[in-house]
């Protein structure tokens, strides 16, 4: 069955510029499955962006509605919000967005101190991340000591490290070489794949939606075109026919209960969670809970909305 993780119903968003009003998004309908790499391309000024924003419950829609995991962000307090992208969403940003003054470890780590995660059990996970990105020798690094792929890369880590559902993607090799741009694109695709969570990719370089499973195309605030590869199976998890991977666990309303998985299973609870820990936090605690030591990790508050 195709489990829609995101649903978007009649979005409009109008800007009020002095006596003007400026019609950013116009009557949006769609939904995403779980699993799917969607690649959202646009030129500069198409409503790419602001539609990337009302996706994330980063800004409220001025009609309509984005619903998540069968709860309507856009009836969210800020606060409630706030919880729930910490619960459930992961950003990667063009221009990392990492903190100077802490190293590649430290940054990694953020996302899970709102979690109620110690600092062993943060740096646990952190040290895990960091390694499967190829920055297992940087770990004690500053931004200013990495190169431009190798902060995005810390940045990808930083979005994944806590397991969230989904992941939304703004420009992310917008300040990259052609070579590292290949790079971090299969990196993050891989990711999400084995992991089975959804990507939500904004670009206008119409090139990157050859890594996408779907390309909805943008202009003046309308969607003119949607295509999903042939091949795409959402009921397998979203990879494409030769590289499916059964199982996993589909996204469930936050109030209903989801079973573990059986012993000796690699099925993950992927289950839309506003207020309480889901069985992967719970699963990536217990690993950690035997290690104490590493790279210093301060209790700084994680970066706040984009």
């Amino acid at each position: 069955m195709n489990e829609v993780v995101i649903q978007v119903k009649n979005l409009r968003k109008v800007y009020r510029i002095g006596s003007e009003q400026v019609v950013a998004l116009d009557q949006i309908n769609f939904e995403i499955p779980r699993g799917q790499v969607c690649c959202i391309v646009g030129t500069s000024g198409s409503g790419k962006s602001t539609l990337l924003n009302q996706l994330a419950g980063l800004e409220k829609p001025t009609k309509g509605q984005v619903i998540i995991g069968n709860r309507n962000i856009s009836a969210l307090s800020e606060n409630e919000l706030a919880r729930f992208r910490q619960r459930n969403v992961g950003f990667i940003f063009q221009s990392y967005n990492l903190l100077p003054a802490m190293t590649a470890l430290e940054n990694v780590s953020l996302p899970l101190i709102f979690r109620g995660a110690g600092k062993g059990r943060r740096e646990k996970a952190a040290r895990r991340i960091l390694k499967e990105v190829g920055l297992g020798g940087r770990m004690r690094h500053k931004p200013g000591q990495m190169s431009g792929g190798q902060q995005q890369r810390v940045g990808i880590a930083r979005a994944f490290v806590a397991s969230p559902k989904i992941i939304f993607a703004d420009e992310p090799t917008g300040n990259l070489d052609t070579a590292t741009t290949v790079e971090v694109m299969e990196m993050m695709v891989r990711l999400v794949r084995q992991n089975r969570q959804t990507l939500i990719l904004v670009t206008h370089e119409p090139e990157l939606s050859q890594y996408a499973d779907r390309i909805i195309t943008i202009r003046d605030g309308n969607i003119v075109k949607d295509e999903t590869k042939p091949g795409w199976q959402p009921e397998s998890g979203g990879q494409p026919a030769d590289e499916t991977k059964s199982g996993g666990q589909p996204v469930e309303d936050e109030e209903q209960t989801q079973p573990e998985a059986a012993d000796g299973g690699t099925g993950q609870d992927t289950s839309v969670d506003g207020e309480g820990r889901s069985k992967d936090e719970e699963r990536t605690d217990e690993m950690a809970d035997t290690d104490r030591g590493g790279d210093p990790g301060g209790d700084t508050p994680a970066v706040g909305g984009h």
